[in-house]
């Protein structure tokens, strides 16, 4: 399905077999370097998945060699950058309709340029049916897979791998859709997967799972009666019949047989007593569509009532529901739910799953990829290269509504290393890294949305400016604009297409756009600048600091910190003060601060927990680079270093703004090293020790951060947790529970959050918390 608003939104598609609304490049990416192939055929669909390799641009930033080069020098910035090209591991799963796969088979073996692929894995009953059709047009030998243990393996990879994959669903709510919380151990669950007829298997872990039961009453059921009863042979037809009904005209319900004393039973006079249990005595016709919505509630109840039990007989309350019969259609979703809330007594959840028509594709890819190890890889969605969850409402997104049974797409980026929760959190099944849920908030989603569309231009110019020798730079961040605008539109009407919709998905869907049209860190040269005019201040700064008393420097550190942040290109108040101001600095910022009591201040707190013994180690997450980095954090990391606390101090493994990364906090610390003793020996004797957080966002998710760090934090015990920045401690993390010693600091430099948090602009959160005893 595309999104609402796209370019290609007014073609016919007559660029495949006059089917193809999508143009096949579009959608079938990355062909060149495909490296091996899957292919799932149902009864309707197929889902076809590849791994391919894409090269990008990377901002790669190094110490000058010195040779003959004084670094020292006011014009000399304080490392070079160079734009390299970087291969990475990407998944494409391409869902269409098998109207279509002659064609989409000619197209693939057209752009095949790779020879290494010799076999196709494929599951499904279609991969009997058309197995000499793919090795005649692929020239690949098909090798099939079993269907359940591909259904299995590819639902416990969405589960691990995509923080919104599962969601609830309840009618009339706001929002419809609530997305689960991703956990660590997705383990025991039930899986009913509803195809033609119902299979429901019990997973216990990640190869060990059991067929437990099933019912030849299923989609093909729905769809077989349906066609007999309303002569409507198409499934989404019969679908869109049953949205449109009322079933109470063909079903006997409750009150039909006890009237009014119903309640002396203490029953509903809505539920239904028999299915079609009208037509048997009344006298008259009844419509198509009121017989497709009884027959969808009589299945929907009786799958619901089957699976309720089987996961009552096995102890489990958790029920993943997938397979061709849900389509993500919101009647059906409504009656199991509802199903299942009535027999469980709410002891018994039912989920769906956003991507659950990809499950055997997925599986049966990674049937064949164990050479890769895909399952040692942590993997991140690419929202600028995937579909959203289609609207329940035909009237918000007619376009998407047409053309959503041609293409759906789900792309997903291979990361470095696996993600991990952090030690510290308090719960990790219960923490959720976003304060504000924008699909539930509809003022806060329409201010955030409009703020996203201002910037745009914005954001555009830098990416062109960042890349002066680039010819094409400009014609790129058009296409950049077109699509992260159309994400945008999507999203207005669709607020839950990618899961739980925050601002840190909005920034993190800006920052896949601009990767995706090879705009890897606009801000590198900002950042370089910024690094090399704070470097020198450096020692000035400290001097005067350690001029001070204690009690003096410790509040004057806490202003640093918060000073620091109010260097945020990614919050136009203070980009707008940067573009007109050059000359704007650390003093100034100290000036924009809020005055003392500050709208979050525990300050007090904080300066009386530094009278007492020291922290054994501290991790720190710095925000953005220049001041914030030079002139905030790192006097603050030195005088804890100073109190023999041990720091972790961890930033971004890639870019995002101009929040600084992993390799850029290298160069200045070895730069901050050269001038002060302290940071030297700390740095030495590995007291000090810069790490990773495995983010590239401006926020901070401490449910998916790089195992590396995860290890540090519980070999070297860390009992303090320092979250710095509007992005990492207000629009995530505010609320995270830890379970040792947090500050979390920050500026507020967005008027409206400011007057929603009860503050002025540049308001300061200065937040202490201690676990609970």
């Amino acid at each position: 399905m595309a999104e609402c608003g796209t370019s290609d939104g007014g073609r016919s598609g007559d660029s495949l077999d006059k089917s193809i609304t999508l143009p096949p490049d579009e959608v079938f990416r990355n062909l060149e370097n495909a490296k091996r192939f899957a292919i799932d055929i149902g009864g309707s669909l197929t889902k076809l998945a590849y791994y391919s390799t894409v090269q990008h641009k990377v901002a790669k930033v190094r110490s000058f060699e010195h040779s003959g080069k004084d670094t020292e020098q006011d014009h000399e910035p304080p490392y070079e950058i160079s734009v390299q090209e970087e291969i990475t591991a990407r998944l494409h799963f391409v869902k269409f309709e098998n109207t279509y796969i002659e064609a989409c088979l000619d197209f693939i073996k057209d752009h095949l340029v790779n020879t290494e692929t010799k076999v196709i894995l494929a599951t499904g009953g279609g991969a009997y049916k058309f197995k000499d059709l793919i090795e005649e047009k692929l020239q690949l030998k098909v090798h099939k897979e079993d269907v359940m243990t591909c259904l299995i393996k590819g639902c416990n990879f969405v589960l691990k791998n995509i923080p919104n994959e599962a969601f609830a669903y309840q009618k009339d709510a706001e929002p419809e859709f609530r997305f689960q919380t991703q956990h660590a151990n997705i383990f025991p669950y039930l899986l009913v997967n509803i195809g033609s007829g119902v299979s429901i298997v019990k997973v216990e872990s990640e190869d060990r799972f059991e067929w437990i039961g099933g019912s030849s009453v299923g989609g093909g059921t729905f769809w077989g009666l349906g066609a007999l009863l309303t002569k409507t042979k198409k499934f989404d037809e019969l679908l869109h019949l049953a949205s449109k009904g009322q079933h109470a005209n063909v079903d006997m319900l409750v009150q039909d047989i006890y009237g009014g004393a119903h309640q002396t039973l203490g029953l509903s006079g809505n539920l239904i007593a028999s299915s079609f249990g009208k037509s048997a005595t009344a006298d008259r016709e009844f419509s198509r569509e009121d017989m497709a919505k009884s027959l969808l509630h009589m299945i929907s109840n009786d799958i619901g009532q089957l699976a309720c039990l089987y996961a009552k007989l096995h102890g489990l309350d958790r029920v993943y529901f997938g397979g061709f019969f849900i389509r993500g259609h919101p009647v059906t979703m409504h009656t199991i739910t509802y199903s299942i809330n009535f027999f469980s007594k709410g002891e018994v959840q039912a989920l769906f799953l956003r991507h659950e028509g990809y499950l055997g594709a997925i599986g049966a890819f990674l049937k064949g990829a164990e050479q890769d190890n895909p399952n040692q890889y942590s993997w991140g969605e690419n929202y600028a290269g995937s579909s959203g969850l289609m609207s329940t409402s035909p009237e918000l997104c007619p376009t998407q509504r047409v053309r959503s049974g041609t293409f759906d797409l789900l792309e997903m980026d291979r990361l470095e290393r696996p993600l991990v929760n952090l030690p510290l959190l308090l719960d990790p099944s219960s923490y959720v890294p976003d304060t504000v849920d924008l699909t539930d908030d509809a003022l806060a989603r329409k201010y955030w949305l409009t703020c996203f569309e201002e910037a745009l231009d914005g954001v555009v110019k830098r990416a062109v400016a960042s890349q002066p020798e680039s010819a094409d730079a400009a014609e790129r961040a058009r296409k950049f604009r077109q699509k992260y605008w159309s994400k945008l539109q999507t999203l207005r009407h669709q607020p839950f297409a990618y899961g739980t919709l925050t601002v840190r998905s909005l920034l993190d869907t800006r920052e896949h756009c601009l990767n995706e049209f090879s705009f890897p860190d606009p801000y590198s040269k900002v950042k370089q600048e910024e690094n090399g005019v704070a470097l020198k201040c450096f020692q000035c700064v400290v001097q005067a600091l350690d001029a001070l008393s204690w009690e003096e420097r410790q509040l004057a550190l806490a202003r640093g910190l918060l000073a620091g942040n109010v260097f945020d290109w990614g919050a136009k108040a203070v980009s707008d003060v940067l573009e007109s101001d050059p000359r704007f600095g650390f003093e100034e910022a100290k000036k924009k601060l809020q005055e003392r009591p500050w709208l979050v201040d525990s300050y007090s707190r904080w300066l009386q927990r530094l009278k007492g013994p020291p922290h054994k180690c501290a991790l720190i997450f710095a925000d953005n680079s220049g001041i914030d980095l030079i002139l905030g954090v790192f006097p603050f990391v030195r005088e804890l270093l100073l109190r023999g606390t041990e720091v972790i101090l961890a930033c971004n493994s890639g870019p995002a703004l101009n929040d600084v990364t992993y390799s850029e906090s290298l160069l200045v610390a070895e730069r901050i090293a050269a001038m002060d003793p302290i940071i030297h020996s700390a740095l030495q004797e590995e007291r000090l020790l810069l790490v990773q957080t495995g983010s590239s966002s401006p926020c901070l998710d401490l449910s998916r951060l790089d195992k590396g760090l995860a290890v540090l934090v519980r070999e070297r015990g860390a009992d303090l947790a320092v979250i710095e920045g509007m992005g990492r401690a207000v629009h995530t993390n505010y609320y995270a529970a830890l379970r040792c010693e947090s500050l979390k600091l920050a500026v507020v430099k967005n008027a409206w959050l400011a007057e929603r948090l009860g503050g002025p602009l540049f308001s300061v959160i200065f937040k202490y918390e201690v676990p609970a005893e």
